[in-house]
Parts: structure tokens; sequence; C-alpha cells
């Protein structure tokens, strides 16, 4: 095939994907999610499959086991929503209208009643919209399923389709940019659901040790929140702590950020992040909050996701341009010689 012929129809491609983006704008969320998950997948599927398990087996496998893990993620939250909102309104709305704070032998009086109000309203919004939004998580939720199989089934083919179009030339241009993606997406899926999880399974017994009744809904909170990169459960620890000062509770404070700081916040860090780590070696902090950040502003709940990982593919583009600039001397030198 002709190469002017192969750029017409990779433009084809990229028109009729850009069109079909615009078309399905309100499953276009699931769609990146099935195929981010499906690309981080296939080589698990391509390794089953080359130790003698029938390729539709394989698909299969994996795509079971990617739907554990999404259940395993969004379960607790919508758990905690169903059986603990009504309980969650209830704390919030019992908190004071006003506290009394003393400061350099003065008391002064704080009032947050409408700073309560508005996180009664948010709470209440937030649930009431993950409750009324179910049916269509369903719905979302089989289309994922469905197209991770179908993904993962023609993985081989898509592959050698989309590097087709590549030239010859750029070839490790692509290679390096499928490495770091690859890199990325590992990051935010594997090693943040894993660490997510420890939390939730340390959480709970530390959260009863320190005799808080709601220990359910903080874990998963603390969970959720190994999603933010840099900060963490650490925001639910420190508004906790903040709350018991407000109260005149020095020692439920003092231990909620030293014993769950410890256990919630620096223990999982330590004992899941360093086994997994060598995939995301790639993946800095600082990328990661930049990408994080910027993704949720613009893009909603899809740019967690989709800002870390066009964030990482510039930094890589990045690294290549330098590397292809600094090689053009060097070869220039020897050439005189």
């Amino acid at each position: 095939m002709a190469p002017s012929r192969r750029y017409v129809l990779g433009g084809l491609f990229a028109a009729l994907t850009l069109a079909a983006a615009v078309l399905l704008a309100d499953v276009l969320g699931t769609v990146f999610f099935a195929v981010t998950v499906a690309y981080l997948l296939a080589p698990l599927r391509a390794e089953l499959t080359r130790r003698g398990v029938d390729p539709r087996v394989a698909s299969v496998v994996v795509t079971v086991a990617a739907l554990v893990g999404v259940v395993t993620v969004v379960a607790p939250l919508v758990l905690v929503t169903a059986s603990r909102l009504s309980e969650v309104l209830a704390v919030l709305s019992g908190l004071p209208a006003t506290y009394d704070v003393a400061l350099l032998g003065q008391r002064f009086t704080v009032t947050v009643a409408d700073v309560r109000a508005s996180v009664v309203a948010f709470v209440r919004g937030v649930g009431r919209q993950v409750l009324v939004s179910l049916p269509v998580l369903l719905v979302k939720f089989t289309l994922f399923v469905f197209l991770v199989y179908s993904l993962l089934q023609g993985s081989e083919a898509l592959a050698r389709s989309l590097l087709a179009v590549v030239p010859p030339n750029y070839r490790r241009v692509a290679k390096a940019l499928n490495r770091r993606a690859r890199n990325t997406l590992f990051g935010i899926y594997i090693l943040q659901a894993a660490t997510a999880l420890g939390t939730f399974l340390i959480g709970l017994p530390v959260f009863a040790a320190l005799g808080y009744r709601s220990v359910l809904t903080l874990a998963t909170i603390a969970a959720l929140l190994q999603f933010i990169p840099i900060v963490g459960p650490s925001v639910l620890l420190a508004v906790v702590a903040v709350f018991h000062l407000a109260a005149g509770d020095l020692v439920r404070a003092v231990l909620v950020v030293s014993v769950g700081g410890f256990f919630i916040a620096w223990l999982p860090d330590i004992l899941i992040r360093p086994q997994l780590a060598e995939r995301t070696a790639d993946l800095s902090g600082g990328v990661y909050f930049i990408g994080f950040v910027g993704g949720l502003l613009s893009m909603g709940a899809i740019g967690i996701i989709a800002g870390p990982l066009l964030v990482a593919l510039v930094v890589e583009a990045a690294t290549l341009l330098a590397d292809e600039l600094n090689a053009v001397p060097v070869e220039e030198d020897h050439r005189t010689e």
C-alpha cells in the first residue's frame, strides 16, 4: 500500500473517531475508561494466550478481573452513600453554629453556621445525585464490560492497525509514548487502587480502635482520598482533628493525627507502593498532581485519568525532542572528525 494511501486512511480513521466522540459525548467517559483499562490489561491477556489459554477464555478472564477491580473500588462508595448518608447529614447538622476560640489571652467567637449549611447542602446534593444516577450507572457499567471484552479480543489486530499508520522512522517514538502511557495508567489504576484498598482495610480497625462509630464511612473516605496525589487521607485526618479541637478534645485530636497519620496516611504507602513502584518509575508526583488537578477542573471525573496521562505524554515527547536535539551536534562532530 502506498504511503500516501496509508496516511489518507489514517486521517479518515482520526476524523471518524472525532465524529463518533462528538455523537457519543454522553458515554465518552465510559468509553475512555474502558479503552484505558483494556489497553493496560492487554499484556496480561497476551501472556495468558502465550501460555496456551484459548484467546476467548483469556479475554473473559481478564475482563472479569477488570470487573472485580472496578466493583472493589466503586461498591464501597455506593454502599456508604446509600446506607450512611442520613447519618453523615445528622452529624454535620448537629455541629455547633459558633465556636469559642482562645488566642493570646483573648476569646473570640467564630460563627460557622453558613459554612455548616453549605457543607450539608453539598453532601446532600452529592448523595442525591449518586442515588438518582444508579440506573444510568448500571447501563454504563454494562457498556464498560462489553467494551473491555471487545477491545481485549481484538487487541492484536488493533495494535497492528495503529502501528501501521505510523511511518517507519517514527516507530521508536510511538513505542516510547506507548511505554510512558502504560506506566502512567499502571500508576493511576493498579498502584492507586491497591494502595486505596490497603488504606481501607487498615482504616477499619484503626478508626474502630480510636472509638469512632462511622468506621466504614471514614475508612471508605480515606481510601478514596488515596487517589488524590500528595495530600491523600491526611485531609480527612486533619478535618477530624479540627472538629475535635473545636470541641475542646485535644487528646482525641492528637490521637487521630498521630495514630491515624501513621497507620492510615503513611503505612499503606510504605507497605504497598514499593512493591509496585518499579512499573511506575517514570511517573513523578509533580506530574501526577498537575495532571490530576488540571484534568479534574477541565474535564470533570474523567480528567482524573486523562489529565495525568496527557501530561505524562507531553513530558515523554519533550524528552524525545531533547534527545533528538542533543544527538545532532554529536553526529556533526563525528562527521567533522
